[in-house]
């Protein structure tokens, strides 16, 4: 089963994948305190912590800077998307939770049987579950601004890594640009990508145990998530402001895990609540699914601690085990994709082999949509679109080759702002499947293919900037000199061609 690479560029799924982010993020919908986000948007999945649509938004994202190891000089369409992701995130409806759940859950003791799960057995019936952020309630009382609170980390944390993965992919330098959040009573606060980042560094400077997500909880899953994005701010602009949550991370491994008298680790905590001094862990095998949550945010961070926990998640659930089936122990799909992500990250062949099995056959992978050019996993919901959140992990595995997830934050390819970069490219009538620069041969190369195949044989263009020299420059269209081209201005050229499966290479040496 073959999944994207840099030779070959984005298979067939990650195009299809990437055709429905397009639909979703660029079709106008209202996340407004007077409007609801178009269907489409998860807000279903992994209830009671993430059934909000904020949580769809943020983990689109991530694909988009492992595909750009396909396609380095096409990056605008995935601007593009990320842009209109980020404005949903900012709106009323991003942080819908931290406006609207104000205070004590007054549905306290009337929680479906499957919530309680994921709350103390002490506490059951008078403690509010996760996904209840309780703005309002002690130490911390009402605060209206969701990025600048005590509590909602989480908030902040998704935000930060989505704008460090368009400054990434971008390279503009857009971090002390100021945006507006939208807050309780529709209050609007401003803020900065780069005083977000200084705030979170700073706060955790004075809780080195962890900010609150909801009120009085500390999660690992976000502190790890909201640390990546400091991650990649740092790796891209050269600062330091992860530095207090790679501390952070040495307090997780003696606080909120342990290990066996082999030096494994045996438990880790789904999270801790340090008003009621509660540690919430799962019993038995399913204590797996806690370090699995954390797997693709703390292995960028601490790959040793990453493969550590990655090692206890699979002995426990018997996952690389090949003398026994795959057994899911919880009705959770985005548990075995993640195992599934991970064990193609860390090049566990025979782990990827028999989760790539249960996901082919279980998880329902269908092609939708105008002449069948989206794609996306189904998992046998009877829905009318899929699942976001599950399809976001479940792309993961489709969009790039072994180890992409951990290289876009620990060696970011930087070289690539100051490369050909292609651009006005009519997509989604036409898109890029792959680029290729060589700066020793003097050439790039340019993959096309009918993204909207009804259009196919229609005329298009697209520019090229940043090349070094124009004057000993040639076009090529599938092997055979091209002369539709002409220079626009002294470093860019225009080329006109079909809407078609091309191989355009262009040299300048």
């Amino acid at each position: 089963m073959r999944t994207s690479t840099r030779q070959a560029g984005l298979n067939d799924r990650s195009l299809g994948w990437l055709r429905f982010m397009w639909d979703k993020a660029t079709t106008p919908d209202d996340w407004s305190d007077q409007g609801t986000p178009h269907a489409w948007w998860d807000r279903y999945s992994e209830p009671p912590m993430c059934a909000f649509p904020r949580f769809d938004v943020a983990e689109m994202g991530y694909v988009l800077p492992m595909m750009i190891e396909a396609t380095p000089a096409w990056r605008e369409g995935y601007i593009r998307i990320l842009d209109e992701l980020i404005a949903r995130y900012q709106s009323f409806w991003g942080a819908i939770d931290w406006n609207t759940l104000i205070g004590p859950d007054p549905n306290v003791d009337r929680y479906p049987p499957e919530w309680l799960m994921v709350i103390p057995e002490h506490l059951r019936g008078s403690y509010p579950p996760p996904g209840w952020t309780g703005n309002g309630i002690e130490p911390w009382g009402l605060q209206p601004d969701p990025i600048g609170c005590d509590g909602n980390l989480f908030y902040r944390g998704w935000l930060t890594l989505l704008m460090s993965i368009r400054r990434y992919i971008s390279g503009d330098s857009t971090e002390a640009d100021s945006f507006q959040v939208t807050g309780y009573q529709n209050r609007k606060f401003t803020w900065s990508h780069e005083r977000m980042a200084q705030f979170m560094s700073n706060q955790l400077v004075a809780r080195p145990q962890g900010a609150h997500c909801e009120n009085t909880k500390i999660w690992p899953f976000c502190m790890s998530a909201a640390g990546l994005g400091l991650q990649l701010y740092d790796a891209v602009l050269g600062t330091s402001v992860n530095d207090a949550f790679r501390g952070w991370i040495k307090y997780a491994e003696q606080h909120y895990m342990g290990r066996d008298r082999h030096g494994r680790i045996d438990w880790v905590a789904f999270y801790y609540d340090p008003i009621e001094d509660a540690t919430m862990t799962f019993p038995g095998a399913v204590n797996a699914y806690s370090s699995l949550i954390l797997l693709h945010y703390l292995t960028p961070q601490d790959q040793q601690l990453g493969i550590d926990l990655y090692e206890s998640s699979m002995r426990r659930l018997g996952w690389s085990n090949p003398k026994i089936p795959v057994v899911q122990l919880a009705d959770d799909p985005q548990l075995l994709s993640t195992g599934l992500w991970m064990a193609r990250e860390l090049g566990d062949q025979v782990t990827w082999d028999r989760l790539r099995e249960v996901a082919e056959r279980e998880f329902e992978p269908r092609w939708f949509g105008e002449d069948d050019s989206r794609f996306a996993f189904w998992f046998q919901e009877s829905t009318q679109w899929p699942r976001g959140q599950l399809n976001a992990t479940m792309m993961m595995v489709e969009c790039a080759e072994p180890g992409a997830w951990s290289r876009v934050f620990n060696s970011p390819n930087l070289d690539m702002h100051h490369q050909p970069t292609v651009h006005g490219v009519d997509y989604p009538t036409v898109g890029i499947r792959r680029t290729h620069h060589d700066a020793g041969r003097g050439a790039l190369e340019i993959d096309t293919y009918a993204a909207t195949p009804r259009l196919r044989g229609t005329n298009t263009s697209f520019v090229v900037n940043q090349l070094p020299v124009l004057d000993r420059l040639s076009v090529h269209l599938d092997g055979r000199p091209h002369s539709a081209w002409k220079p626009e201005g002294s470093t860019s050229i225009r080329i006109d061609l079909s809407v078609d499966s091309h191989h355009v290479l262009i040299t300048y040496l």
